[in-house]
């Protein structure tokens, strides 16, 4: 479960955010390309968007139920 104690800086505010016990595996990438991304040298993925539309937060709860470490959150602030 995502720690929002820990989350990566990068996060725009919102519900959804990445934590840092992420390992950058881009499974979540492909799922919402749109709401994430790498950081400058790759090592970890962050929010860069918050969901705006209901096809944009189903391919959140998607990146976020693929999360093989579940890193990422959905109760962020």
């Amino acid at each position: 479960m995502a720690d929002k104690s820990i989350k990566q800086p990068e996060n725009v505010p919102g519900k959804y955010y990445v934590d840092q016990t992420c390992v950058p595996c881009s499974d979540c990438i492909k799922e919402a390309p749109n709401l994430l991304q790498y950081n400058d040298d790759e090592s970890h993925i962050f929010f860069k968007n918050q969901p705006t539309n209901q096809t944009e937060e189903k391919q959140a709860k998607a990146a976020m139920a693929m999360c093989p470490v579940d890193a990422i959150g959905d109760d962020g602030e």
